[in-house]
């Protein structure tokens, strides 16, 4: 029996227009897809990026052109069905996300296990969750915090005034601060503001400097009296190792990586060079986020409040209580949608 893939373009709004340094949107589009094999369905999704030139019309294009080669490959295992598809879209790792997911979720429904227990982790034993305060006004980002009492929060800045807007932030919560600059500092404001924001509670800085500024990386990692986690440094797998030094941990997102596949190798490989691991996500629904999911017990900080996040949703099967993520024991991913009934 060959597999069958079918595949729809989302558009799901936010609950707030989701501000970062680069921009803002109000609704995040992406690609879901679905494959069949022996009479198993997987789910999978990539969240299109305006940044990473990758629109859901490119991801589209490319499968509707390939889509006989998607299909026709003798299945038996994510791992190699990653391989091939890797090399069918050696330019777009976001169609490969999609894929790579949902063939996961349809391998653990054809071993009727969910992947957590597939791999031999607990899910209880899982970092928990940030919740994002994406870029606004002071009395917004405040409401944000209150109607979601939070653990911890991780705060969007790289802009003008964005020390005075944690400041503000922090007569608010004692939660813990989470600090996303999106590449939005320079050397010098990321070695002025680092340790103000070290007084006012903050755990960690996610990307404080441009990719490229591998020098400018280099001395504040020196300097840095808090960890520096690499985002935008860190999108394929032979980046991780090039982060060594730079920053003190990275942050795995799988839609950039190409799925879970390479990110359980991006994970075995940080550890293996000491550094702290974060995975992160970029507005998925919960199909996407629950793929993070059942690999956050592999990692020391999670970033999955995708759902959250949003007005609407395409799927079940994920529980946020607290920032606790609690995954269904259902095979797979263990999610429900009917978005292709």
């Amino acid at each position: 029996m060959p597999l069958k893939v079918r595949y729809q373009q989302t558009n799901l709004p936010f609950r707030y227009p989701f501000t970062i340094s680069k921009g803002t949107k109000t609704h995040q589009p992406a690609l879901v897809v679905e494959l069949e094999y022996l009479g198993r369905k997987g789910y999978g999704e990539a969240p299109a990026i305006a940044y990473y030139n990758i629109p859901v019309e490119k991801m589209l294009e490319d499968l509707e052109r390939k889509k006989i080669f998607v299909e026709k490959f003798a299945y038996t295992d994510p791992e190699r069905y990653w391989h091939y598809l890797h090399h069918l879209f050696p330019q777009n790792h976001f169609l490969v996300c999609a894929l790579d997911i949902a063939s996961w979720d349809m391998f653990g429904k054809i071993r009727n296990a969910p992947l957590y227990k597939l791999w031999n982790l607990d899910c209880s034993k899982a970092p928990v969750c940030d919740y994002t305060i994406g870029i606004d006004t002071i009395e917004k980002m405040v409401e944000k915090m209150q109607e979601k009492p939070w653990p911890i929060y991780k705060i969007k800045v790289g802009v003008p005034g964005d020390i005075a807007m944690v400041e503000a932030l922090r007569k608010h919560t004692d939660a813990v601060f989470r600090v996303d600059a999106n590449a939005g500092w320079t050397l010098e404001e990321a070695q002025q503001k680092i340790p103000v924001l070290k007084e006012l509670g903050v755990e960690l800085i996610e990307q404080p400097l441009a990719k490229d500024n591998r020098e400018g990386m280099k001395r504040l990692y020196n300097e840095s009296p808090l960890p520096l986690i690499a985002d935008e440094s860190c999108v394929y797998e032979q980046d991780v190792e090039k982060c060594k030094d730079h920053f003190h941990g990275i942050n795995i997102k799988l839609t950039k990586c190409s799925g879970i596949t390479p990110a359980r190798r991006m994970i075995d490989k940080a550890r293996t060079l000491d550094m702290k691991i974060m995975v992160g996500c970029m507005n998925e629904s919960t199909i996407g986020s629950a793929a993070i999911a059942h690999l956050a017990p592999l990692v020391d900080y999670v970033d999955m409040d995708g759902p959250l996040l949003l007005a609407e949703d395409i799927a079940t099967g994920l529980a946020y209580d607290y920032g606790k993520v609690t995954v269904s024991d259902k095979p797979g991913l263990g999610i429900e949608t009917t978005l292709f009934e």
